[in-house]
């Protein structure tokens, strides 16, 4: 009887643990290809990118509403990172170049300013994908090949960049560079490469932003090639878990890197699943965004909220120039 008991706690427990979240979606939130959400701490904003239109969107917490703006002669725009110290200007990925954009955060245009930094300018088939900034404002950013098959040719790249310094490289042979999180407690990097269907572990030196000793910690992969996920962006919580959206599979997988265990699987009402950020004035809210590819149909493409997770994540850091 004590057995039981026990057995029945346990699964009420995870009953709530599974049921308590709440989906929702932001208003006129539409991308069709959603990517880089970042929360902006001191302006209550969640930034994020329509990739392929070259679209950057500003979510305003206050007054739950979306602003959007087209940058002035680019059509992608594969990040978007707040300057640090400058409340209009923000680094984008426009192409291979990460250049620097200004924007008031309402009017429907933006320009670009200048370029930061260019990298693999002999790859006309390649693009930066998803980028971020470390705990200390370093960049961190990738790029895939987006004419032909990115999974046949591994041409992309992660690369580091510090203000008053030259890009780095801290890996070659990527498909599609994608989601990145740090950890300062545990000292780790973590970083997803889609094409590899896993997430890996590296050991971060945060003060000098080197990452080595690549451990795969999340496997993807199904027993059928054409049923692996896909994993894509990813963030972390104040506890150390990460969150891992997967393009193909409606769900954000919850989960210990330390053991692997997925603590939590969030169903989401569309496929593609883009990226995770935590926001909003607690850091309690994850955000979600999405695409519509290959002829989803709605709601592909909508930005959501999930609230009731128990959990809270850090503010985006903006970059230092």
């Amino acid at each position: 009887m004590h057995t039981i008991t026990i057995t029945l706690i346990a699964l009420a427990a995870l009953c709530r643990a599974t049921m308590s979240y709440k989906v929702e979606p932001l208003p006129d939130s539409y991308a069709a290809l959603g990517e880089g959400p970042h929360w902006d701490e001191a302006r209550q904003s969640l930034y994020y990118v329509d990739l392929e239109a070259g679209v950057l969107l500003r979510y305003d917490y206050a007054q739950n509403k979306v602003y959007r703006t087209q940058i002035e002669g680019e059509s992608f725009a594969g990040f978007v990172l707040p300057i640090a110290g400058n409340s209009q200007e923000f680094a984008v990925g426009c192409e291979r170049r990460t250049v620097i954009v200004q924007w008031d955060g309402v009017s429907p245009k933006a320009k670009v300013v200048r370029t930061l930094f260019e990298v693999q300018p002999e790859f006309k088939e390649n693009r930066l994908n998803d980028a971020k900034t470390d705990p200390q404002g370093r960049f961190f950013g990738g790029t895939m090949r987006y004419v032909g098959d990115e999974f046949e040719h591994r041409h992309g790249e992660l690369y580091r960049w510090v203000a008053g310094g030259n890009v780095s490289l801290v890996k070659s042979d990527v498909g599609i560079s994608n989601g990145l999180a740090w950890d300062e407690k545990a000292k780790k990097f973590y970083y997803i490469d889609t094409t590899d269907y896993e997430v890996k572990s590296y050991d971060y030196n945060f003060e000098t932003g080197v990452a080595s000793n690549p451990k795969v910690i999340f496997n993807l992969r199904k027993t059928s090639p054409k049923d692996h996920l896909l994993p894509d962006g990813m963030t972390i919580d104040t506890e150390g878990n990460i969150y891992v959206a997967t393009f193909n599979g409606a769900t954000i997988f919850k989960v210990n890197p330390s053991t692997g265990k997925v603590l939590l699987e969030i169903k989401l009402p569309t496929k593609q699943i883009t990226s995770v950020a935590f926001g909003g004035p607690n850091l309690d809210i994850l955000y979600v965004t999405t695409a519509a590819k290959f002829g989803q149909p709605a709601p592909a493409g909508t930005t959501y909220k999930v609230t009731g997770l128990n959990a809270k994540g850090y503010p985006g850091v903006g970059l230092k120039i």
